[in-house]
């Protein structure tokens, strides 16, 4: 058996049995043994072990993502890049600069843009500015909760727009009140009319993309990942070749766990695939479903109206009677779920659909979890039901969420403390590209409630987890989604020795330290597969 002793470091095993130790010894990608330098280099170091000293730097169980898009991620690098824009003007001076670049008709696609950045008004572009910056190729830009786009006059020409056409279930074309003319945003599925007519990259340019974001994911020191990509990936079937094709076949190690976008069930039928599918390193998860949309365009579904727009109260992506079909479905396949809930009228949609069926093998989860009424708390606790949280959302929605959902119901917001007390598992995520993919900042995000950079107290300071229920999160917690918890999430006997290393000790440090922090070494299966 192949031996490997990390020694001289203070590695936190999220084990309470030896919560901190100084070295840790691997045999054959699994923990073996755990104790001080001298007692691990004395009884395994002989022979041909190889010692990796740590230079003294803390460690942890590797970091799990609960919840991101790598595909996507991988796609963001080839597109224009709009998360920087401070302004509606220098938004738009970004698309002139990427068009005159451009050539007619080919498209233009961006990525970022957050109107609750942009200071000094001004408003989101219209369809007629976005038709003056680029006036002779279609452009799709992605707000960046993925929920709302920009198109200008070339895009709904190419998509064959009309006034009557159908728009997908729970879509909306924004239109002008006064014209009735489309103002260029498009609501949750209405992309769904542009998108058909983009030409689609090629397999080597998807896999060359979605080589980048799986070694930037390891670069800021993930072991594991939960990823849904069957959309931009074109399909569940080129879904699992790609990851199989890097990961094992490549031996690029990241620990991959694939959602399946729901209307790709009928491949699990044909494939012959089921949750678990696969290995250690690459394996088929949930059913991804969408029960509502995002605070920031008010799409996502509240019991009752926004605090700032009373006409609306967001809407459901599906009706109570398709989403319990599409449970149905899932379950008829013994598929867990996962689905997209940010408003609380939208996960008591889902919880409602969800007691109508016997839980199966694996944990259904409830990604996002934003806002919760108190008569739901009780509901979520359940030993079948994950709720996946993210963490950065805090940073990037206050303070102007307060304001969307008024300060009763912010009270019920971002409660994760509350959570992790009232016994509901609980997971954390990025979903990156929405948000960066650095846990660091998710960690610093649960720990202190505020934006890098804030001076205050943080936002619902009585919420603020401590370091170790927050690394918890991104690790056993992660872990406990996939039922991988007996193989992953601490460093114990017998468990993967998947590792994250740091510059600076998480343990002992400011937690506003976490902002400057580097990850020094990412191990998977005892295997350095990064090192700063």
């Amino acid at each position: 058996m192949s031996t490997v002793i990390f020694t001289n470091g203070r590695i936190y095993t999220g084990d309470p049995r030896h919560l901190f130790v100084q070295a840790m010894v691997v045999k054959d990608g699994l923990v073996h043994d755990l104790g001080t330098d001298a007692d691990m280099t004395l009884q395994w170091g002989r022979g041909d072990a190889t010692i990796i000293d740590l230079g003294g730097c803390t460690a942890t169980p590797g970091l799990i993502d609960s919840h991101l898009h790598l595909g996507w991620l991988g796609l963001t690098f080839l597109q224009l890049d709009l998360s920087k824009a401070t302004s509606k003007d220098e938004m738009l001076f970004l698309i002139k600069q990427k068009a005159e670049q451009t050539a007619p008709h080919q498209w233009i696609q961006g990525f970022g843009w957050d109107e609750n950045l942009f200071v000094g008004g001004g408003g989101i572009p219209t369809l007629e500015e976005l038709d003056q910056v680029a006036p002779h190729c279609p452009i799709l830009l992605s707000r960046i909760c993925g929920h709302a786009n920009l198109v200008n006059s070339k895009a709904l020409e190419q998509s064959h727009y009309h006034p009557d056409m159908e728009v997908p279930a729970g879509g909306v074309i924004v239109h002008d009140p006064v014209t009735g003319k489309p103002t260029g945003m498009l609501l949750e599925t209405a992309s769904n009319l542009i998108t058909p007519h983009i030409q689609k990259p090629s397999y080597d340019s998807l896999k060359q993309a979605l080589r980048s974001s799986i070694r930037y994911a390891m670069e800021h020191g993930l072991t594991g990942a939960h990823t849904e990509d069957c959309r931009e990936l074109q399909g569940l079937g080129q879904t699992y070749r790609l990851y199989d094709e890097l990961i094992n076949g490549e031996e690029l190690a990241l620990r991959c766990n694939l959602l399946v976008y729901y209307p790709s069930m009928h491949e699990l039928r044909d494939l012959k695939m089921y949750a678990g599918y696969g290995n250690s390193h690459v394996n088929i998860g949930a059913v991804k479903i969408f029960a509502d949309g995002a605070l920031g365009r008010r799409t996502a579904y509240l019991s009752a109206p926004y605090a700032d727009d009373p006409s609306t109260s967001g809407y459901p992506v599906h009706e109570q009677e398709a989403l319990t079909e599409l449970v149905r479905q899932a379950r008829e396949l013994q598929m867990p779920i996962a689905v997209h809930t940010i408003g609380d009228k939208a996960l008591e949609m889902v919880l409602d659909s969800l007691d109508q069926f016997a839980p199966v093998a694996y944990r259904d989860r409830l990604i996002h979890t934003q806002i919760l009424r108190p008569d739901l708390l009780e509901r979520l606790k359940h030993p079948n039901r994950i709720a996946d949280i993210q963490p950065r959302f805090l940073a990037g929605d206050f303070p102007w969420v307060i304001d969307r959902v008024g300060e009763d119901r912010i009270q019920h917001s971002y409660i994760w403390k509350t959570m992790l007390e009232r016994g509901i598992i609980c997971a954390a995520g990025s979903d990156t590209p929405v948000e960066p993919i650095n846990p660091l900042l998710g960690i610093h995000a649960a720990v202190t409630r505020k934006a890098p950079g804030e001076m205050h107290d943080g936002y619902l300071p009585n919420e603020k987890l401590t370091m170790q229920e927050a690394i918890h999160l991104f690790t056993l917690g992660s872990a406990t989604v996939t039922n991988e918890e007996q193989m992953k999430g601490t460093l114990s006997r017998g468990k993967f020795a998947d590792m994250t290393v740091y510059s600076h000790d998480l343990f002992s440090m400011d937690p506003d330290e976490l902002l400057s922090t580097k990850v020094v070494m990412t191990v998977i299966g005892g295997k350095v597969c990064y090192s700063r």
